[in-house]
């Protein structure tokens, strides 16, 4: 469909107009077909596109988390893995990829850390970047979130961000800002919280006065789900649209202001221009009728190649790593050599065509005769695992009307499942009660192991768990809140029974919808229909699960250990509360370090975590969630088919109390102090000159480099008096061929007591040879340099000595590096 956007708003009615400003459903704008104003579909997650469904939804490619994409540092990478989201909007007929998530990570508790990208802004606003133009080149609509501040997830929605305005600028507004330079994104969501007292979707002077008059940028801006507060003050602040639909705060309200004349026509009419362009805009893309599936073979080397190169080489001690072909056993111990880790919780978590083990990985990539044996060591599940085609089989989801004690009952709907967890936010059917619905859910459960099992249940809503028809667990009294389903959900409840190896057992659920439930969270965002996960595991003594492990593990060449959190400790609406790994984790690992010489820990999380075992590993890499090919991506690092190049987009801290934010981190009544101010990550580590575990920027390699000769770095920009790039020799001394980010930072002249010691403003991965050598230019951001003059609301680039720094980790003792020096001769404002 084609219109004139003027000539549609001229003709609109005022109910009309109220109906474009808000969404039609959960993923749907409204369409005004008399006028040929089409529907556009809006899809989430940042790692992969749900389509339209959390439950049942149509499988996709499920790409690395946040993190692990800016771990590989790799621009051409990240922008192919934008055009492959946007081909995979295109496939579930989204116009729209509700992504990247760009906020900061302040701190390593924030639940969504793993979601977001860096510490630094301009590493997150340069992986925003290629993401985008990735995304967009298309011709699907990329939306940036979340705006801004969102940097914690407990209790967020009543959150209020206190933050100087120069910290807003330098650090939190800084990766937007980049974005919107170099990539012009369609859209812009807001987050939950507020903003110095005011709730960023009705701040008028971040929305029109920050994004619109001084960065001349025009995207439609739509509000978090549920993220909506008001009325008439997030229409006047520049908020054009609300989702989801149906409307909460627009609709009659509109109507009803506007006839009162409260509610000026000309804004009114800017939002609704707003919302046509956008979808004039992104209805110009050819999508899909329906939601369909590509899984094409490239599409899954590169997921792996990103997988591969997020992979960060943490420590590597007498050549540990990689694994040599000719061994005859490895031991792969921990808990998380059975799952997959694809994706955190929240948003990120999608249906993918396909996941892969680290224990099926490991059997693809081992060499022929080599003995695999396995052990758990330490579960480190906060939930019991899920049930999936390992043990499960037949899986279906009955939906009915009335409870499981009407005999009579209809049977609306049956659906087959694949795993024991589902989230009905948006089931629908004609014939089902939305408001009041039950489920049964049904499978076969055959269990590894004979002995005594452990179930658990949590559930939004109401549940009761039966095994054979014995009741073992029922979740539907005394009811307590929990972390579950996005901080709505129950507590896990547990039964224990003793199970046959081998032997069927029927598993049967009775579930109640959300209304059902005893107690609701008031903080928590309702998205309604409600959700059950059930979980079960053979749950030996710990001294048994360790002396198991202890014995394959001192009859092997080598032992992997794969272990970490997963999206049940780190997610959407959960913060963590430490960075120790789950209990008795450290006790197996130095026991089991002990009994192998050749041990390799592989940490599998979203950001830093505790190591205080470290000293003791040999080898130890961090993979952060890799998506459908994470573990095949892992195996290929191991096995040096691929020489790991990640560098870390954090700084690795040695303890909580060492973090910047550590007494500014969840809501004191409401409020978050941004303490730390400019302070964030490497730059308060650099000025307090505090150690860090593993810097900012930090990666190993299997081959070595060297840099020298940094030129051209007084070469002037046409428009101020940064440098444009710098050019930079790097030469692989090594043996084998391997890649190498090259890391600038500028240092301010020693007279700026009140700045980081130095700052990243470019970077560049270059793939080398044995041996081989090449000249690199970096790009120097143009605003580099500048730091927010408070007293005259406006950036300044201050005269003097700036050093240069070209390397290859933020640490300052890091000897790849060569400095130069570039001078500002006088203080400019801008």
């Amino acid at each position: 469909m084609t219109f004139d956007v003027e000539e549609v708003l001229s003709q609109l009615t005022v109910a009309q107009k109220a109906a474009l400003l808000s969404g039609k459903d959960f993923w749907h704008t409204h369409p005004i077909p008399d006028l040929n104003v089409p529907s556009i579909r809006l899809s989430d997650g940042p790692n992969g596109i749900r389509g339209t469904r959390w439950f049942k939804g149509t499988p996709t490619a499920t790409l690395p988390c946040g993190t692990a994409l800016a771990a590989t540092w790799d621009k051409p990478l990240l922008r192919h893995a934008g055009e492959l989201l946007g081909n995979e909007c295109i496939a579930k007929g989204a116009h729209c990829w509700l992504g990247p998530t760009i906020n900061i990570q302040r701190s390593p508790l924030n639940g969504r850390g793993a979601e977001a990208c860096s510490e630094d802004p301009y590493l997150t606003g340069v992986v925003a970047r290629e993401l985008i133009l990735g995304c967009q080149s298309t011709g699907v609509v990329s939306t940036i979130k979340h705006f801004v501040c969102n940097d914690q997830e407990d209790g967020k929605r009543g959150l209020d961000a206190q933050v100087s305005q120069r910290a807003l600028r330098e650090i939190y507004l800084r990766p937007f800002q980049i974005a919107a330079r170099d990539a012009d994104p369609g859209a812009l969501m807001t987050s939950y919280n507020r903003v110095n007292g005011i709730p960023t979707s009705e701040n008028k002077e971040l929305l029109q006065g920050v994004l619109r008059d001084e960065w001349k940028w025009d995207p439609l801006i739509m509000s978090d789900w549920y993220g909506l507060y008001s009325c008439l003050p997030a229409l006047e602040a520049g908020l054009d649209l609300e989702m989801p639909g149906p409307t909460k705060f627009r609709g009659f309200e509109i109507e009803l202001n506007s006839s009162l004349n409260m509610l000026r026509p000309s804004v009114l009419d800017a939002r609704v221009r707003r919302v046509l362009q956008f979808i004039m805009k992104a209805s110009s893309v050819p999508v899909s009728p329906v939601e369909s599936q590509r899984n094409l073979p490239e599409d899954r080397e590169l997921n792996r190649n990103l997988s591969a190169a997020g992979i960060v080489l943490l420590q590597n001690k007498i050549q540990t790593l990689p694994i040599p072909k000719r061994i005859s056993k490895i031991a792969l111990v921990g808990s998380h050599i059975h799952e997959a880790m694809a994706s955190g919780m929240g948003s990120t978590a999608v249906e993918p065509y396909y996941t892969i083990t680290p224990y099926q990985a490991l059997m693809d990539k081992a060499p022929n005769g080599v003995e695999v044996q396995c052990e758990v060591g330490a579960y480190a599940h906060k939930f019991l695992p899920l049930l999936t085609d390992r043990l499960m089989k037949n899986a279906v989801i009955r939906f009915f009307n009335e409870p499981s004690t009407v005999a009579s009952r209809v049977l609306i709907d049956k659906v087959p499942i694949v795993t024991s967890y589902f989230q009905l936010v948006d089931y629908t059917h004609e014939d089902l009660n939305s408001s009041l619905f039950y489920t049964s859910f049904q499978a076969t459960f055959s269990p590894d192991e004979t002995g005594e099992w452990t179930f658990g249940l949590a559930v939004y809503g109401t549940a009761i768990l039966y095994i054979d028809d014995e009741l073992l667990i029922d979740n539907s009294e005394d009811q307590t809140l929990g972390s579950t389903f996005f901080g709505c959900g129950t507590d896990e409840k547990f039964g224990k029974i003793q199970l046959v190896a081998g032997k069927d057992y029927e598993l049967r659920v009775e579930f109640g919808s959300t209304s059902t439930m005893q107690i609701l969270s008031p903080e928590a965002v309702n998205f309604g229909g409600g959700g059950a996960r059930i979980g079960a595991c053979r749950e030996l003594p710990l001294d048994v699960l360790i002396e198991r492990a202890l014995g394959i593990a001192s009859q092997a060449d080598y032992t992997i250990i794969c272990t970490g959190l997963s999206g049940k400790w780190e997610g959407g609406g959960n913060d963590c509360n430490t960075l120790s790994l789950p209990p008795h984790v450290d006790d197996m690992m130095f026991r089991v370090a002990a009994a192998c010489p050749n041990t390799v820990v592989v940490n599998i999380s979203g950001g830093p975590v505790a190591m205080q075992w470290a000293s003791k590993i040999p080898a130890i890499i961090q993979a952060c969630y890799g998506g459908g090919e994470g573990a095949n991506g892992l195996m290929d690092v191991l096995f040096s088919d691929v020489n790991p190049s990640g560098k870390l987009p954090f700084s690795w801290l040695m303890d909580i109390k060492d973090t910047p934010a550590y007494l500014n981190f969840g809501s004191n009544d409401g409020r978050l102090f941004y303490g730390e101010d400019v302070y964030v990550g490497y730059r308060f580590y650099d000025r307090m000159e505090r150690e860090t575990m593993w810097s900012f920027g930090h990666g190993l390699s299997y081959t070595c480099f060297k840099l020298s000769s940094l030129r051209n770095i007084g070469e002037e920009a046409v428009d101020s008096r940064v440098p444009s790039a710098a050019k930079v020799l790097v030469r692989n001394t090594g043996s084998v061929a391997g890649a190498e980010v090259v890391q600038l930072y500028i240092s301010h002249p020693p007279t700026r007591r009140f700045c980081a010691k130095k700052e990243l403003y470019g970077f560049d991965k270059v793939f080398l040879g044995a041996g081989e050598e090449k000249e690199v230019s970096i790009d120097i951001d143009p605003y580099a340099m500048s730091v927010w003059d408070e007293a005259h609301g406006q950036w300044r680039r201050e005269k003097g000595e700036y050093t240069i720094i070209a390397c290859t980790s933020s640490d300052s003792r890091c000897k790849v590096r060569v400095e130069g020096s570039v001078g500002i001769e006088s203080t400019t404002w801008w």
